[in-house]
């Protein structure tokens, strides 16, 4: 697949933080508009039989998305970026290429949604999953199949925030022939980029904080090899799950806010999670900013960032009622990553898919919440989450 992001050789060159503010292009070619512009437009005209502008139809290709798409790819590092209508169209789109009787070695500490996929649309096509704890190499080289195709990797995980060695797991799955897919949501291309530590494929839900003000769902895929990027592309505009140029462009406007937004969230994410560790209700507190959690030296070694996603138990399930009445600044929703603090109920909300007896063991009981952490001042934060939980 030729390379259509243009300026991606110069553009690799640049910082993750001017990256994130001059996008691929920093302005728009033809107007010099700094705001790179909305083509709402369904169709393109063809100056003759035989020419094309290299637009033709947006369900194939549309400016805007294009921009965003190579914007995305670039702060991976990558050559060829996808966008999609929501992170489960990336990850369905991912899954599409995959044939009846392939195997996949799954993270099993993973977001819900994800696993009803599997489980509910991509298992009566034959395809088999294996739920592992990918942050153990030794479970996961074990859990390889004659014909295992992929292992589907989050890291950190949700809710759980495991860790998983990219490059360990890459290794592995370099010397068995496998495919690498990294769901790199929770870190972004801004602390973590999966494809430098031998994955094949990252998938993004923009929803979270490449977009980071909960206004528009989207969905990215990134990779490198172009005969991959080919199959991508046939999926992506022959099911049509793409994203709008409204929305592609929300995305752009986001992620030019994600470094000074990252750096903000995990500060407050820190102290938080310090507080929480030694408030008396607190059970256990789980935020790979921690030196305490297991995978603190992992996470430092393959990213620059903690994130800002805190998972935290009570000691007692008939807090959470009284918890989520009595917040007043941290709003009780599903998501994450917006310049807005939330708190989430795993196991009613994001994982309510998965079967009791799998949350039980990974730990995502009635007394998890999970804390998508925000902008705002940390001691507002801490402040409502102090008369909350007393």
């Amino acid at each position: 697949m030729k390379n259509k992001c243009k300026n991606i050789d110069n553009v690799k060159k640049r910082s993750i933080d001017t990256k994130v503010v001059h996008g691929n292009k920093s302005f728009d070619e033809k107007t010099g508009a700094i705001s790179f512009p909305i083509y709402q437009s369904a169709t393109f005209r063809h100056p003759s039989l035989t020419e094309t502008t290299g637009y033709d139809y947006s369900r194939l290709q549309n400016p805007t998305r294009e921009e965003v798409e190579c914007i995305v790819a670039n702060l991976e590092n990558g050559k060829h970026g996808f966008a999609f209508s929501s992170g489960m169209a990336a990850v369905s789109t991912v899954l599409t290429l995959f044939n009846s009787h392939d195997h996949i070695i799954v993270s099993e500490d993973l977001y819900g949604g994800t696993y009803r996929a599997f489980e509910e649309i991509y298992r009566k096509y034959g395809i088999t999953f294996s739920y592992i704890d990918t942050s153990s190499l030794k479970n996961t080289e074990e859990a390889i199949q004659e014909n295992t195709a992929a292992i589907f990797v989050e890291t950190p995980s949700n809710p759980m925030m495991r860790i998983t060695d990219i490059r360990g797991i890459s290794h592995l799955a370099r010397n068995k022939n496998v495919m690498l897919i990294v769901d790199n949501t929770f870190l972004t291309p801004y602390s973590q980029r999966p494809l430098e530590l031998g994955a094949d494929v990252i998938i993004h839900s923009g929803t979270k904080y490449l977009g980071g003000h909960n206004d528009t769902l989207a969905g990215f895929i990134v990779a490198n090899n172009d005969e991959l990027a080919d199959k991508i592309k046939l999926i992506q505009k022959t099911e049509g799950a793409v994203l709008s140029p409204f929305d592609s462009w929300l995305v752009i406007r986001g992620i030019k806010t994600l470094g000074i937004r990252l750096e903000r969230q995990q500060s407050n994410a820190l102290k938080i999670a310090k507080w929480l560790e030694n408030h008396h209700n607190v059970e256990q507190v789980y935020y790979i900013g921690l030196e305490s959690h297991p995978g603190y030296e992992i996470n430092r070694s393959q990213s620059t960032g903690s994130g800002a996603m805190i998972s935290f138990s009570v000691k007692d399930s008939s807090l959470v009622d009284s918890i989520l009445k009595k917040i007043k600044l941290i709003i009780y929703a599903e998501s994450l990553g917006g310049v807005e603090s939330l708190i989430t109920y795993p196991v009613m909300q994001t994982h309510a898919a998965i079967p009791v007896e799998i949350r039980d063991k990974l730990g995502v009981t009635d007394k998890l919440l999970r804390l998508s952490v925000g902008i705002e001042n940390v001691e507002d934060l801490i402040e409502d989450l102090k008369q909350a939980m007393e």
